[in-house]
């Protein structure tokens, strides 16, 4: 084993080995891709750096790159989320080099993004924009051989936006995150499940007549609510764009302000891509025992220092979970340290659903090495026709077939003329 790599142990590849192909069984439109990137070397003499989640499913998405060509260096995009056996068998048995270990600290976080540029890339693939930020402000070096990039999620493609806005984006950047296929299923099925997932598997607590509130309803805050309300749970929803909110009503969720969701809620969970989303004022109003958990990108919606400024003490009563003790004796409880929940204390997204997300990914790719020439620098998204075909072959995957338009009904909703 001669590649540059920082992961925890070797010895894990044989179990990563196993957990991998393991999601390859749910990823068959992964697969399909697989087999064509082989023949046809889309990403051939590509140099891609990813700066991803490192599960099982990206290490599927890993080798889709390399069987097109690609090569492929992948550093974590969070401390918590890593899969060290995932990690060790990507070097060992695939020879990608590989720059994660899960709980590392900071510095080495950002040891690794730098480890990962040091490939000097064409393309970068990112889930929270760390890469492209980095390489704009501190490896601008590196720009002139980008030929494009992709970006994974929801608070990356808000980043990435800003920088459009602002002028400074120097590259094209596909937002996958905006893709049907992804935000309808991966961020809604997928962040749904796996966050109930996360917080059960870190508290052992049983969420059924407990008041649940979901800070922010878009697609995450959609599925999140709809699995705790399933697992019968009192789901309160808070938001501050009207419409989101109005349809959380019309869904049946109770909405509300969180000054005032704060005085009633027994777990909380923020999926919003905001900061401080839970403050200092919430802290000092919640119910003794309750739970607080994060399932956007950052660690930075839940303001961990204000709740450490209100505490007297701080224990880990269970892995992921830190126990904060206020001035009167109030007990809160934050999960994971206020990261991925779905990620830290469980395996994230089911590889289900990751199979249409990562299939985004390695069409993306391909459609950015051949397009990025006449995007100049800014945010597109992946074509329709993309899309749907994606769509069309998870369908098949899964045996369930649609109809198709006769030409008689082509030729109706085409025209103008034929009226009631």
């Amino acid at each position: 084993m001669t590649i540059e790599h920082d992961i925890k142990d070797a010895k894990l590849a044989e179990g990563g080995r196993y957990r991998i192909e393991w999601a390859g069984t749910e990823m068959p439109v992964l697969k399909q891709i697989y087999e064509r990137f082989k023949v046809e070397q889309p990403l051939k003499g590509l140099r891609v750096s990813a700066c991803l989640h490192v599960t099982a499913e990206t290490a599927n998405l890993m080798r889709t790159l390399q069987a097109g060509g690609a090569d492929v260096v992948l550093c974590a995009s969070n401390p918590l989320s890593t899969q060290d056996d995932v990690a060790a068998s990507l070097v060992v048995h695939d020879e990608i080099p590989v720059y994660a270990i899960k709980g590392e600290d900071n510095k080495t976080y950002y040891k690794h993004i730098t480890a990962a540029l040091d490939h000097k890339p064409h393309m970068t693939m990112d889930d929270g924009c760390d890469l492209v930020s980095t390489i704009h402000k501190d490896r601008t070096e590196l720009i002139p051989n980008i030929v494009a990039g992709t970006e994974e999620t929801t608070t990356g493609v808000i980043r990435l936006r800003a920088m459009e806005a602002h002028g400074v984006l120097k590259f094209p950047v596909m937002a996958v995150n905006d893709s049907a296929t992804k935000h309808f299923f991966d961020n809604r099925y997928g962040t749904g499940q796996s966050t109930i997932d996360g917080i059960v598997r870190a508290t052992n607590v049983l969420l059924a007549g407990k008041t649940f509130v979901v800070a922010g309803y878009g697609w995450c805050g959609r599925g999140l609510a709809s699995r705790a309300r399933g697992i019968g749970s009192d789901v309160v929803v808070t938001e501050i764009d009207p419409l989101k909110a109005l349809e959380a009503v019309m869904d049946g969720y109770r909405v509300m302000p969180m000054a005032e969701a704060a005085k009633i809620g027994d777990v909380f969970c923020t999926v919003t891509g905001d900061i401080h989303v839970l403050d200092k004022h919430h802290f000092e109003t919640m119910k003794d025992g309750a739970i607080v958990a994060n399932s956007g990108h950052f660690n930075v919606e839940i303001n961990i220092d204000a709740l450490e400024g209100l505490s007297t003490g701080k224990k880990r009563v269970r892995e992921f979970v830190d126990q904060y003790t206020l001035k009167d004796g109030r007990r809160i409880n934050l999960l994971g340290e206020g990261r991925l929940i779905n990620l830290a204390s469980a395996e994230g997204h089911p590889a289900s659903v990751m199979d249409m997300s990562f299939a985004n990914q390695a069409l993306g790719a391909e459609y950015m090495v051949k397009n990025a020439k006449d995007l100049g620098p800014k945010v597109v998204t992946i074509p329709d026709a993309m899309d749907r075909e994606i769509a069309r072959l998870k369908l098949q995957a899964m045996g369930v077939f649609v109809d198709t338009l006769t030409a008689e009904q082509d030729k109706y909703l085409n025209s103008w003329e034929e009226g009631t």
